[in-house]
């Protein structure tokens, strides 16, 4: 890494740190009901379950925090991964089938398992999102180049909108699928609880390891294929490391959250608008980052419509669209 910017941006790691810890105390402390800074402290040193605000913490704003914490987090690096694999700026879940295969998944699911949990959706939708990655791939490496970036964006366009077709398909023939699957559709903290966090744990700690473990890869398959392979890197090895990566964290967000838009899309470019393209730099950030803008997202969404609430889904898209287009329109900002 650059000696002269490795001071100033590990100091602004930590300020992203303390961005994030802010972001966790709104979560738990703001609501239709809030609760005072204190009362937050006091259910982490001094728990009182005879506390009603302590109670309201531990049995509704914890679980969707930590599940905030953990889908904002593998949104941040699946994006910054997948912007970086496929040279694409504008690369987000959707362009590795990651999100239709999810909910295809989900969609089956529910119609012809009678799933309706989410602790069952996280299963279905971690083996769709999955499968469809793996078929992604697999058509993208077909011919003499292999997966290449350009042949990955179309393979993955022409995949997601074949699982789409067929979730319209499900959904315009089944009435009570189509009510229970819109709530997950949206994209949501709400409604989850600790068990479904657990259960996706140690897929995104794996994801999360070989994500952050991937930045020097990143920046040489960013030199070109070519390049690369003269700089003694296995390109294919390089490509299936990150793509598992993508799989896990991308695939398991969208299981515990619905499909979110544009965390895992503009994060990244904001982030590379102070740290340059070093993928070593811009995956530690947009892992600190994105759960911060989804946590505020989420808290927006609580308190815009009291007593009732705006999913996070629908914050994040209002809040991400035109923020996103002022990041590209800013050439460095775009630069991969």
């Amino acid at each position: 890494m650059n000696g002269a910017r490795s001071g100033p941006l590990a100091l602004g790691l930590v300020a992203a740190a303390a961005v994030l810890a802010a972001a966790v105390a709104l979560s738990l402390a703001v609501g239709a009901k809030s609760v005072p800074l204190h009362t937050v402290l006091d259910t982490v040193f001094h728990h009182d379950p005879r506390d009603p605000g302590q109670v309201l913490i531990t049995s509704l704003r914890l679980p969707r925090t930590v599940i905030g914490l953990l889908a904002g987090a593998a949104l941040g690096l699946s994006g910054t991964v997948m912007q970086g694999l496929a040279r694409n700026p504008l690369a987000d879940p959707g362009l590795l089938g990651v999100s239709p295969g999810a909910a295809l998944a989900v969609v089956i699911g529910i119609s012809v398992f009678k799933v309706t949990s989410f602790t069952g959706y996280v299963w279905f939708g971690f083996v769709g999102a999955a499968a469809a990655a793996v078929l992604v791939y697999a058509v993208g490496a077909l011919g003499r180049e292999g997966a290449t970036p350009v042949k990955l964006a179309l393979a993955g366009a022409a995949v997601s909108a074949g699982l789409a077709s067929f979730t319209d398909a499900v959904l315009l023939t089944d009435t009570r699928t189509f009510d229970q699957f819109r709530f997950w559709q949206v994209g949501s903290l709400a409604g989850r609880d600790l068990p479904v966090a657990w259960q996706a744990a140690p897929f995104l700690a794996v994801g999360a390891v070989c994500a952050l473990g991937s930045g020097r890869l990143l920046n040489t398959l960013a030199l070109g294929d070519d390049t690369a392979r003269g700089l003694g890197q296995n390109v294919t090895a390089a490509r299936v490391l990150c793509a598992v990566s993508v799989v896990l964290l991308c695939g398991s967000a969208t299981a515990l959250a619905g499909p979110l838009a544009f965390v895992g899309l503009a994060v990244p470019h904001a982030v590379r608008s102070f740290t340059g393209p070093d993928h070593r730099w811009v995956l530690p950030y947009a892992a600190l980052l994105a759960p911060a803008l989804l946590l505020l997202s989420d808290t927006l969404g609580r308190v815009v419509a009291r007593p009732g609430e705006v999913q996070v889904g629908i914050v994040t898209a209002v809040l991400g669209a035109p923020v996103f287009v002022v990041l590209v329109r800013r050439s460095r900002a775009a630069g991969l």
